[in-house]
């Protein structure tokens, strides 16, 4: 018996192992495959997390694995910089005033590795179905049944333990795909004045670049009902036309995949909790999914770890429907937002990010926004 399981291993359900172990919370964590995610997946660090992070003893290694990026910007397609943002107007804010590039895979070792005795890890232990009491959970999986006091649901946006509920994920899906690809490029030269972080605006097609320790990554909007092969087959001629390298750009992987903006109504059911993408799943742009993700298994696992101390349960059921607004409220609208001003239809938008980025202090106030600063404080 175990007093808390967290089904996923992913970055979100190993922060919360951590944040409970380090209280001295006997913990369990059910991870499907037989091993840990080597996926790049989600690549950006914001200053919240980075704090958050820091108070689990993890920050230092991810910042020697990743990279530091202390401006981004929007660009134009074929031409300069729109607008660059620094981020060291966040310098009074946090000690962290700038983002983190560095694949999620690299986390996730590091939070394993960080994992006192009292929390174990089991692979190859796929969620099957969740049995609920008013006394604790049985989770049956496929390594065998679990039972715990509490549950935590970290298992992605598919989540078995979100569906052995039998709770609702509503919203709705992108018309088209997004389409990732890592290249084993410089592409300084090519583009020149290119930040870590590139925003770049088109009627057409808009895109995204991003550099992480490894390699660039470039995701471009895709038709949402052609066939993969077809899409990946005209990949090399939409890199070249980001970039005219003179040969052929080096591809080290590509993926195409749908995009959903969902959530589930309660992040609380009795003795289960839901967060990250087992919660809510938004787009991609502007690095807010892993993040919020982050964000909810700190936040909740504060509230449970009082509520195991004798705290009253209403504790952690204001945390769990305070973070369900900041899905709502904060994430969804803002990711929708950056979706919709990619597509560069707006010549006022591109002048008030000008003005934005002359104005120190409406890019504090921006970016405050942006990397979820603001978010948090409503549920301090």
């Amino acid at each position: 018996m175990s007093t808390v399981a967290i089904a996923g291993a992913g970055p979100v359900g190993l922060t919360a192992a951590l944040a409970l172990a380090r209280r001295g919370i006997d913990v369990t964590v059910l991870e499907q495959g037989p091993r840990l995610a080597t996926e790049s997946r989600a690549s950006t660090f914001h200053p919240p997390t980075l704090e958050m992070l820091r108070d689990l003893g993890v920050v230092a290694p991810l910042l020697r694995a990743g990279l530091v990026a202390e401006t981004f910007q929007y660009r134009e397609r074929g031409g300069s910089a729109i607008a660059t943002l620094d981020m060291g107007v966040l310098a009074g804010d946090t000690a962290y005033p700038y983002r983190v590039q560095c694949e999620q895979s690299k986390l996730t070792p590091i939070l394993l590795d960080a994992l006192p005795g009292t929390a174990e890890v089991h692979f190859d232990h796929a969620v099957t179905g969740v049995a609920t009491g008013p006394r604790g959970v049985a989770v049956s999986t496929t390594g065998g049944i679990v039972h715990c006091d509490w549950l935590i649901g970290a298992d992605g946006a598919h989540s078995a333990v979100r569906h052995g509920l039998g709770a609702d994920f509503t919203g709705s899906t992108y018309p088209g795909r997004f389409l990732v690809a890592s290249v084993e490029e410089e592409l300084e030269a090519a583009l020149p004045g290119i930040a870590p972080i590139n925003y770049v605006f088109d009627p057409d097609e808009w895109l995204v670049l991003l550099r992480t320790p490894d390699h660039w990554r470039v995701l471009l909007p895709t038709a949402g009902d052609t066939p993969d092969d077809v899409e990946l087959s005209k990949l090399p001629s939409r890199l070249a036309r980001v970039a005219d390298l003179g040969r052929p750009w080096r591809i080290a992987h590509a993926t195409l995949y749908r995009v959903h903006e969902r959530v589930t109504p309660h992040f609380r059911t009795g003795r289960v909790l839901l967060m990250g993408d087992a919660a809510h799943v938004n787009n991609p742009l502007g690095g807010l999914g892993m993040n919020s993700g982050i964000h909810d298994a700190v936040r909740i696992t504060d509230a449970l770890a009082a509520v195991l101390g004798g705290a009253p349960e209403q504790v952690l059921h204001d945390a769990a429907r305070r973070r369900h607004t900041v899905a709502v409220e904060h994430v969804q609208r803002t990711s929708r937002a950056n979706w919709s001003y990619l597509h560069g239809h707006d010549e006022s938008y591109r002048a008030r990010l000008r003005a934005l980025a002359a104005d120190p202090v409406a890019t504090r106030a921006h970016l405050r926004k942006a990397c979820l600063m603001d978010s948090l404080e409503p549920t301090a």
